[in-house]
């Protein structure tokens, strides 16, 4: 332990952390916007796996990490489009269609790399970018600004996301929607409309925590987000539906992730031990879904579907 508890390594752990939560604050936030509208997606981790193929097939063919990343945006938005016609247009059960939507994603990406790829073939990654003088600082420097620039996207999302939502006429209208849809509606508020941006940007953004995740690590393999979008809908709950809370979860489990993987790298838990230790974010996990389970706060038309006169 004591070599973990070097200033070095502490360092490494918190740089990594912030990396490791970049894929769950990403998938959150857009799932928060989605849930503020009243629309639950369990399909985030299906989205995500999707988003990731993307990403990486189009990586590996082309050697463009900007075109992966833009390829997990439009795959993220297009199941978005598919999510909202089910849920909103057909009015089918939210929860059940957000399992389809995983399952879908779940088979559809091992399908396309067994047929496409078919052995995990290592593409270059994302490499670091320091922002200039505030990556020069001691310690705060070397942690927070020497980073990939999907990190920034994601933090910088934060502030952005809580602008629109409570600072914006779009942002009124997305929390009139998830809270009286019909008194939204009677004011002029289109409800499906608004719900459809919102599922839209949710996935698209849920598309690009897949990326996220496939360009750091620069390889795909079956279920590669390995329960991230579930933990990110976690985080959503956990967060209160705010994205400063969310981001704080996102920041728990990243640095717990990341303190497991450098406890193990140097041996400070290892064979069943490690494979215990491995289960703390899962085990987070069900804790955080216990403890904010009697909050409330809430939408109160959270997976209520709509119907206009009704």
């Amino acid at each position: 332990m004591s070599d973990f508890l070097t200033v070095s390594v502490l360092l490494a752990t918190l740089a990594s952390g912030i990396r490791l939560a970049t894929p769950f604050l990403l998938a959150a936030l857009g799932e928060t916007i989605g849930q503020r509208s009243g629309v639950l997606n369990l399909g985030v981790e299906g989205v995500m796996l999707l988003g990731a193929y993307g990403a990486y097939y189009a990586t590996l063919r082309t050697d463009s990490i900007l075109l992966g990343i833009l390829v997990s945006l439009i795959v993220g938005g297009v199941m978005g489009i598919v999510y909202g016609v089910v849920t909103l247009a057909l009015k089918a059960e939210q929860g059940i269609s957000g399992i389809g939507i995983f399952i879908f994603g779940l088979g559809l990406s091992d399908l396309l790399f067994q047929k496409q790829v078919g052995t995990p073939t290592p593409i270059d990654g994302l490499g670091d970018v320091a922002v200039p003088l505030l990556g020069d600082l001691p310690w705060v420097g070397e942690v927070i600004f020497h980073q990939n620039v999907l990190v920034y996207v994601a933090f910088l999302l934060v502030p952005v996301l809580w602008f629109v939502i409570n600072r914006t006429p779009f942002g009124l209208n997305v929390r009139a929607v998830g809270e009286t849809p019909e008194a939204a509606d009677s004011l002029g508020v289109s409800v499906d409309r608004t719900r459809y941006i919102t599922i839209f940007v949710g996935n698209a953004m849920a598309g690009l925590a897949g990326g996220a995740l496939a360009l750091e690590l620069g390889i795909f393999q079956q279920n590669l987000t390995n329960g991230h979008g579930f933990i990110a809908i976690a985080l959503v709950y956990f967060g209160a539906w705010r994205p400063s809370g969310v981001m704080a979860g996102a920041m728990v489990f990243g640095l717990v992730s990341a303190t497991v993987l450098q406890w193990k790298t140097l041996g400070i838990v290892v064979g069943t031990t490690a494979s215990i230790v491995g289960m703390f974010p899962a085990v987070l996990t069900i804790l955080v879904l216990v403890l904010v389970s009697r909050r409330t706060g809430q939408p109160s038309a959270l997976t209520r579907p709509f119907e206009r006169g009704h």
